[in-house]
């Protein structure tokens, strides 16, 4: 592919200097190669413009520029020695050339797309499963995994949602293995920040909407456009012969508003309101639900392996999509009733212990307060609870979980998440304040122990039957950060570990 061919994919620009051949489209200059096209994004902490001489010595033969940043490319630019695509916005441009030199692999694929606060990797893995169930082939870019087909990995991508050359590369991916159905975990920094622009969706679904991100969004109402871009984006994709569909949590305040922004046919789920598919007579198994399915004028009884209400939220969400493409509402029982799970939501541990071990994603306040009231439920003993905080930002949520835990478990024990370069000792106190509002005392009801692995080690050794402890915001994460060290982590292994230590 040519440069000027891609350029014909832009709305807004100006093309300098002569046309060339296009072997890769990068935005990070040490990922650069020979024959790429850099494109110089402004970023929060770096700015790509100030990175071009270093692109075009990994073998970049072209740049695309925002006019804004002119002082920063025209020496390099000017007279036409580099071939260049100025635009307005470089990030946009980014989606934009990535999913035309991947052919616009979106629009050989039907597109899901799942938003919300909580619950998006789960309803993820239970769409797939249901579709698979159905015989259909999917691929899946979630927090926990990338799937093309039958071929599944770790996502090994700092960010739920990666950069655009790297989310059409896996669509394409997927088109070239014949996988019907991409279903993409759309979140909030990736829709705002144009990284799933060009995916061309179908059916966009929304889990649930609570206070998140703000340090990013700066106000509900950003984080709720952000959110929003997803049903918006439904009126803008191709046409490929199926109906658009926005799948809505009835129960939520913010259905309504997301309802309003698409023209595409609303589905609806929900257990408290009415709804297109509603859950009734809900009751907990051993570690999962039983509740009656309502649907298309059916009703059945349906049992999944997922505890908790937020869990018969997501198999509702799924079972929308799935019967919305034609799945029997049989068919949606059975798969539904034989899903696995995911692995770090809710995961337990046992190695013969007398006590519960559970590991979970919940690294938010909202996320953290759901998972111990439905352990609190079920807890004959003492609730433990070991938890972190990430470094650098979402500093608000810091207090939430330290008031979450102090309010909801017996005892805390406060440690590393991912600090990064911040002071881990600063995180810590932030959220001990937190378990002190909820008028908690260090040393009787908490205590702070940075070290991740020793932190686990003092919750097990605390525990008796009865107990049971849970492992809070790492879940599926394969490393922790501290500083410039990368140190690579497992929960479940780690915790399996210091159980047979223990004589377990």
């Amino acid at each position: 592919m040519h440069l000027h061919h891609l350029a014909d994919e832009l709305d807004e620009k100006e093309i300098l200097g002569a046309d060339v051949p296009i072997s890769a489209v990068c935005h990070d200059s040490r990922r650069v190669g020979p024959g790429a096209l850099f494109v110089a994004v402004p970023g929060f902490r770096v700015d790509g413009h100030d990175y071009i001489r270093e692109a075009l010595a990994g073998g970049a033969v072209g740049v695309v520029v925002q006019a804004d940043r002119r002082a920063k490319w025209q020496a390099t630019v000017e007279g036409g020695r580099l071939a260049a695509i100025v635009v307005p916005d470089s990030r946009r441009a980014l989606a934009t050339l990535a999913a035309a030199f991947h052919g616009h692999p979106g629009r050989r694929l039907r597109v899901i797309g799942v938003t919300g606060t909580d619950g998006k990797t789960t309803t993820i893995h239970l769409i797939s499963a249901l579709l698979e169930a159905a015989g259909h082939r999917t691929g899946l870019l979630s927090t926990v995994h990338c799937k093309v087909g039958d071929r599944l990995s770790a996502n090994e991508y700092r960010f739920t949602t990666p950069e655009a050359p790297q989310v059409q590369a896996l669509m394409a991916d997927m088109a070239d293995a014949g996988v019907d159905y991409a279903i993409l975990e759309s979140s909030s920094h990736g829709l705002a920040l144009h990284r799933l622009d060009g995916c061309e969706y179908d059916v966009a679904v929304m889990t649930n909407v609570t206070a998140d991100h703000l340090d990013f969004h700066r106000s509900r109402e950003e984080y709720l456009a952000a959110k929003g871009r997803l049903f918006a984006m439904l009126d803008r994709a191709v046409d490929k012969g199926v109906d658009k569909m926005a799948v809505l949590n009835a129960d939520e305040p913010a259905a309504a508003h997301f309802a309003g922004l698409t023209q595409a046919r609303i589905v609806t789920y929900g257990v408290q309101k009415a709804a297109d598919l509603q859950a009734t007579d809900i009751s907990p198994t051993e570690w999962g639900s039983r509740f009656r399915l309502r649907a298309e004028g059916n009703e059945l009884e349906v049992s999944v392996g997922l505890p908790g209400l937020f869990n018969v939220h997501n198999s509702l969400a799924a079972a929308a999509v799935a019967l919305s493409q034609g799945m029997s509402l049989a068919a949606v029982k059975d798969a539904l009733g034989s899903f696995p799970g995911v692995p770090g939501r809710l995961e337990r541990i046992d190695e013969g212990q007398p006590f519960t071990v559970v590991v979970d994603f919940a690294h938010a306040p909202e996320a953290l307060r759901r998972v111990l009231a439905f352990l609190r439920e079920r807890c004959q003993g003492q609730l433990i609870v070991v938890f972190g905080c990430i470094g650098e930002r979402e500093k608000p949520r810091r207090l939430g979980m330290g008031l979450a835990a102090g309010e909801l478990a017996d005892f805390a024990v406060l440690t590393n998440d991912n600090p990064f370069q911040e002071d881990p000792q600063a995180i810590l106190a932030e959220m001990a304040q937190g378990v002190e509002k909820a008028g908690r005392h260090e040393g009787h009801h908490f205590v702070r122990i940075p070290e991740r692995r020793e932190a686990i080690a003092h919750a097990l050794a605390m525990a008796v039957e009865g107990d049971i402890v849970l492992l809070a915001g790492k879940g599926h994460e394969q490393s922790i950060t501290v500083g410039d060290t990368v140190i690579p982590w497992d929960e479940c292994r780690v915790a399996g570990e210091l159980l047979r230590e223990m004589g377990s």
